[in-house]
């Protein structure tokens, strides 16, 4: 399934992807620096998904 995230922040976009599995993250333009978003979508593609505890919440989600 599609789970998206707002992403304002580097640490935000690491934490959408390693707790929620997100897979679209939401990039403010009005509000981000083109250098600011770049540096979350790097975050965003790099971070892999912790699973473990995190994994049942994320299960739980239906689209």
């Amino acid at each position: 399934g599609l789970a998206g995230a707002i992403g304002w922040s580097v640490e935000l976009a690491g934490l959408a992807r390693q707790h929620n599995d997100a897979n679209i993250v939401c990039i403010p333009a009005r509000f981000i620096s083109l250098d600011l978003a770049e540096k979350i979508t790097g975050k965003f593609l790099t971070e892999p998904f912790e699973g473990g505890r995190h994994a049942n919440r994320v299960g739980k989600i239906s689209c």
